[in-house]
Parts: structure tokens; C-alpha cells; sequence
């Protein structure tokens, strides 16, 4: 039996801008009061483009399952805190810690654990500690415009390591419609869709292709970094489907740009270093991150794109899903996540995600108990 949880959008206007990116006194709000907080924007006389303004995933063209619909049980937590070993929403353990600070965060462990949060349905109270992304923003942000990388999302606010900053949220879309829409992009375009591919139990992948283009939160505005501030973990709340979450991988100081790792490397087992200048002959795009790291280019996935006249021609021999079609002769930069998730066989087939069989070279994870 499905609830559903209506979630409405609405286009999003731009005012008047301050000059200065201080406290947010401005009349503009990016986030159209569909935050707990505004988001400004600067400077004065410049807006992005328009787009329609969602807090949280909206099912889009092709999604299997709507983000929306309440799909776990809660928990029974009434007297007691939720706590490992007795709350059903924590059986890989604590996900915060009393400051609602991401565990480990940054740890060096073979596989990121899952994060499940209480959600609508849990019976403990709204002030549990294993409520932090489902609270929304708790920091003021500042929407600006960089001098090379377009639009760009900045703190006001000191945010120390671990903590919640914001979620990368949009239309939750099907592969048929990621291959269209990243089949239309030219050169120029901005690509926002990220794709996620959580490597699960018996070779399982559970794949999740997200795009906030014209549907999303402020998530959208954040630019690549080769030593990003932000990490993303995908946490799951109500649905099967997981909200794209990205907590501080350090501390960050007011006025400091927010950015993450568009290849998702920051505790992936990705290991290629994508720093050739061709892929197919094909020129990359830039990075200007300015890192002592920066690798010049930003991240690409050869599996996007392959060598073929027209998007529905089979591309080979790949076990990995492939984005056919003609290439554009400067790639996109391509956002990936690919995580080896401790999922039990019960979660997995409890839920109608999509799956597929994992590429050879990925680690099956070991069962583990409910």
C-alpha cells in the first residue's frame, strides 16, 4: 500500500541583487520559499536562466518508481531513542553523530554503508537524531556568478565538516530518456544529469539518473573542484529511490565556493584518473577549478557516447549502460556516482528499482543480515 506525498513546483522569478554577498537581506530568493532559508544571488542586474524550482525529486519521463510514494515501513521508536540494534531504520548503525554530523565521513573503508533516515511513517519524534536531510537547509547560501564557470553556489555561514549543506535534486528520469536528452546536448550546454549506480548485493547495480536541467533545487548550481568541500551519499528517506545528499567533507568557511567531484571519486572505487586531453578524438571541456590537483578537464565517461549514427543502435559488448548516439565534437562533462553499497538481498528485492548485472570488474558485497 503506497502513500503518496504531493510535491508541487512552481517557475522561479529573479528580483533585485545586492552588491555584496553579506547576510541575506535580499528581496530575491532563488529557492522561491520553497526553503527553509532564502537563497540570494549576485551581482546586482544578472539572474540565471529560469527554471522551475523543486526542494525534492519529481518523477519525470520514464521513472520506474515515483520519488514521491512512501515505500518503507517505519520504525516503533515511541519511549525510546532510536538507537542500533533496536531501530529498524538503523541496522548498519548510527548514521549522525549529537551535533548531526555524518559519521566517518571521509574514512578510508572498502564500502560506503548505507544511510537510511526515520522517515513520515517511523513513530519517533520529529527531533531524532536520524532526521537530518529530510530538515532541509540550515545554512545561508548564496547564488553567484564565477568568472569561468558560470553560476556558482556559495556559504554565508560557517559549516564544519560532516554536516548536511544541500541536496542535488530533479527529475527523476528512466535510461530511455537519459539517452535522449544527453543525445540532444551541443557543445555548449551544461550537463546536469547525474547518474548513480550503487554496486549491490550478488552483482546487483541499482541505477538512478536524476536531472534538475529545467526541474530542480540549488544543487544545480554546484560547480566541479579536483579537492571538492562537499561529498555526496545517497540517503534514503521515505522512498527506495535516494536523495542525493552533500555533506562537508571539511570545514568551510562564509564566502567559500561549495563543489564536489563531478567523476564521484571522493570515497569511490573508481580508480582511472581521466586526464587525457582526447577521448575518441574528441576535445574535453576545461576545468578551472584552480586546484593544485586539477587535472585540466573535467570528468568524463566514454560509456556516454559511442561512435554510432543513430541512439538506438546497441553499443557492443558493454555491460554497463551506454549513452548512444553522435558525440558532440567537445564532450559534456559527465557526473557519476558509483558506490559499493552493504545492502541486504531483502532490502534489494523488496523494492522495484531497476537493476542490472554489475561489469566484471566490479566487488560483489557480501549478504548481510536483516
Amino acid at each position: 500500500m503506497f502513500a503518496e506525498a504531493a510535491k508541487t513546483t512552481r517557475p522561479c522569478g529573479m528580483a533585485e541583487f545586492k552588491e555584496k554577498p553579506e547576510a541575506p537581506t535580499e528581496q530575491l530568493d532563488v529557492a522561491c520559499g520553497q526553503e527553509n532559508l532564502p537563497v540570494g544571488a549576485w551581482p546586482p542586474g544578472a539572474a540565471p536562466a529560469p527554471f522551475q524550482y523543486t526542494p525534492d525529486h519529481v518523477v519525470g519521463p520514464g521513472a520506474d518508481i515515483d520519488p514521491t510514494q512512501i515505500t518503507f515501513p517505519g520504525c516503533i521508536c515511541v519511549k525510546t531513542p532510536c538507537l542500533p540494534g533496536t531501530c529498524s531504520c538503523l541496522r548498519h548503525g548510527e548514521n549522525y553523530d549529537d551535533n548531526s554530523c555524518l559519521r566517518d565521513i571521509g574514512s578510508g573503508g572498502k564500502y560506503a554503508e548505507p544511510v537510511f533516515e526515520c522517515n513520515v511513517l517511523c513513530r519517533c519524534s520529529d527531533h531524532c537524531r536520524n532526521r537530518v536531510v529530510q530538515k532541509g537547509l540550515q545554512f545561508h547560501f548564496q547564488v553567484f556568478k564565477t568568472h569561468k564557470k558560470g553560476w556558482g553556489l556559495r556559504t554565508l555561514e560557517f559549516i564544519p565538516k560532516g554536516r548536511f549543506v544541500c541536496e542535488y535534486a530533479g527529475e527523476v528520469l528512466g535510461f530511455s530518456e537519459v539517452q535522449r536528452r544527453i543525445h540532444l546536448q551541443t557543445k555548449s550546454d551544461s550537463n546536469y544529469i547525474i547518474a548513480i549506480r550503487e554496486h549491490v548485493y550478488n552483482g546487483q547495480v541499482m541505477e538512478t539518473f536524476v536531472d534538475p536541467t529545467y526541474i530542480g533545487n540549488i544543487g544545480r548550481f554546484l560547480n566541479h573542484s579536483c579537492e571538492p568541500n562537499l561529498l555526496m551519499i545517497p540517503v534514503r528517506i521515505d522512498s527506495m529511490v535516494p536523495k542525493l545528499a552533500l555533506f562537508a567533507a571539511k570545514d568551510i568557511v562564509p564566502e567559500e565556493e561549495l563543489s564536489y567531484d563531478y567523476s564521484g571519486r571522493y570515497l569511490n572505487l573508481t580508480v582511472s584518473e581521466d586526464k587525457e586531453r582526447l577521448d575518441h578524438g574528441k576535445l574535453r571541456k576545461p576545468c578551472y577549478c584552480g586546484a593544485k590537483s586539477c587535472t585540466a578537464f573535467l570528468p568524463f565517461d566514454s560509456s556516454l557516447y559511442c561512435p554510432v549514427e543513430k541512439s538506438n543502435i546497441s553499443c557492443g559488448n558493454e555491460k554497463e549502460p551506454s549513452m548512444c548516439g553522435s558525440a558532440p565534437s567537445v564532450f559534456p562533462s559527465c557526473k557519476r556516482l558509483t558506490l559499493e553499497q552493504r545492502y541486504s538481498q531483502r532490502t534489494i528485492f523488496h523494492s522495484e528499482t531497476r537493476t542490472q548485472t554489475a561489469p566484471s570488474n566490479s566487488v560483489p558485497l557480501p549478504e548481510t543480515t536483516d
